[in-house]
């Protein structure tokens, strides 16, 4: 039996619109992600079960698990007899990379029960290729660093997939979850389909500035260059009052706030324990809007995807 944990993931982070991602964990250390279990079978078998499972299409053929199952026979021109069990802990939806964490655990699982058959590069590969179909575009802001851990840049040029970014060690990350639902594909539609040159120019400048910043430990200069001026101005309409919660925590003493991948998940940047404490405390108080909703106070999660359990 072979059991895999993929955690969850920032999309974004404000300045890297589809380049960069970061996994995170809990403080904790509850999991904040889905888990996959594998066993032989004389056939294929799927199961779900989890908090948010009932959100699962009832299609098989539908299922991201089946997919990814239904790839990798491909890959390998047979079927792979085998039982599955999906543990959907992350809502649809959230913004969170929920598609990628079921795609990350369910191909690690794959790989490993099959002895390994493909390597870290072409595995991600497929992730990212999934991830696609389900989104509408390949994409690797999730899937990697939801596979690999850590703060990724997105480099996807031949070879080269994605990138490690250093980070700042004493950021502590807040994720808020609502409990309500935005698809990624209507998030995206939202955007405009064409950008003016000075919008390209200052996202560039943003975005090099703020991987410099990172290589070079200025923390304040990297604070200062995470702005969203691709997503937010747009995405802001789809989560109410979102210019005052994000001027309230601001006041309480975060020092970055946004949207977290296609929404609606908001993440919170602080340097301070107590400070954190506080924001979680409101954000509770004043952003969830059913008891499915959640906030975390949440650290870098530099494992990626990884073997647990027996």
């Amino acid at each position: 039996m072979i059991k895999i944990y993929a955690p969850a993931s920032i999309g974004n982070i404000n300045v890297g619109f589809d380049t960069l991602g970061m996994a995170i964990s809990p403080q904790d250390g509850s999991l904040l992600g889905d888990c996959v279990t594998i066993t032989s079978n004389n056939s294929f078998d799927l199961q779900n079960v989890g908090k948010f499972s009932s959100q699962l299409p009832q299609n098989i053929k539908k299922n991201i698990v089946w997919k990814c199952w239904n790839h990798f026979c491909i890959i390998l021109k047979k079927k792979i007899s085998c039982s599955i069990i999906l543990e959907k802990n992350m809502p649809i939806g959230s913004g969170l990379g929920s598609s990628a964490c079921s795609i990350v655990a369910t191909l690690v699982a794959i790989n490993k029960f099959c002895k390994l058959p493909l390597n870290e590069k072409k595995l991600l590969s497929l992730m990212g290729k999934i991830e696609g179909e389900i989104s509408g575009e390949p994409h690797y802001d999730n899937v990697a660093p939801c596979y690999y851990g850590g703060l990724q840049l997105i480099i996807n040029e031949n070879n080269y997939i994605s990138q490690p970014v250093p980070y700042f060690k004493k950021w502590i990350w807040i994720v808020a979850w609502p409990g309500i639902n935005i698809s990624t594909s209507s998030s995206r539609s939202i955007l405009p389909s064409k950008y003016k040159k000075e919008i390209c120019v200052e996202h560039s400048r943003l975005l090099s500035g703020f991987i410099h910043a990172s290589h070079t430990k200025q923390e304040s200069l990297a604070i200062m260059l995470m702005k969203d001026i691709i997503a937010e101005p747009y995405r802001i309409q789809l989560i109410p009052n979102f210019l005052e919660i994000k001027k309230t925590v601001l006041n309480l003493g975060a020092i970055n706030f946004g949207i977290s991948g296609s929404g609606p998940t908001i993440f919170v940047v602080c340097n301070k324990q107590s400070r954190a404490v506080k924001i979680k405390q409101w954000l509770s108080e004043n952003y969830l809007k059913n008891k499915n909703g959640f906030v975390h106070i949440c650290q870098l999660d530099l494992l990626g995807a990884r073997k647990i359990g027996i």
